[in-house]
């Protein structure tokens, strides 16, 4: 998250640097690369070293903080400094319930992925239909979805945890794709909550 949020930081206050990352083709390039990043991840994830693993979980978040520089220019920097800690607040909340309750999520996590889907094509759609309230709507249940992943990812990743042998490479290898399933959840939680408590400069 620093690393995101450092490298947002810098392309937001370099115009020369933002406006080459925002304009022509490498727009799309700066819109395409982080989804690009995670099936890279995903796919050669196995093959991967653990020294590897972290420095493509690094690159992507460097990647992630350039697609994210918009936000500090859109948004007053004090409303995002605020959603930022309701979004660690709520973040928190939820993995200590993932992480103390009783209650078998996986049904849960079934729901909440199908509601991913969904949320993904409702915002392709209103993409061309550019519809405010469709927005709100998506940003509800956006909200909604990412509190309950975050609280069913805990539960699956201590479950995991419990019968790890934390010393093996896979093992350790493991513990980074669980970071970036939880860095998903918050960078997520946060654009969802910006767009309930950001202020647009």
């Amino acid at each position: 998250l620093l690393i995101t949020g450092l490298t947002a930081w810098f392309f937001a206050q370099n115009i020369e640097s933002f406006a080459f990352l925002y304009t022509g083709f490498m727009r799309w390039v700066v819109m395409l690369a982080p989804l690009g990043f995670v099936i890279y991840f995903s796919a050669r994830f196995h093959k991967m070293s653990y020294t590897g693993v972290n420095i493509t979980f690094a690159s992507y978040a460097m990647v992630n903080g350039s697609s994210l520089a918009f936000i500090f220019l859109v948004y007053s920097l004090g409303s995002v400094a605020q959603t930022f800690f309701i979004t660690a607040g709520t973040f928190g909340v939820m993995a200590l319930i993932g992480m103390t309750t009783k209650m078998d999520l996986t049904k849960m996590g079934s729901y909440l992925y199908m509601a991913l889907i969904g949320i993904i094509i409702a915002m392709v759609v209103n993409f061309f239909l550019q519809s405010s309230l469709m927005d709100y709507i998506i940003s509800i249940i956006g909200v909604i979805v990412f509190s309950g992943l975050t609280a069913y990812d805990v539960q699956i990743l201590m479950r995991i945890g419990s019968h790890a042998d934390m010393e093996s490479e896979n093992s350790k290898k493991f513990t980074v794709m669980g970071a970036l399933m939880l860095y998903l959840d918050f960078i997520n939680l946060f654009l969802f909550l910006l767009r309930f408590f950001g202020s647009r400069d």
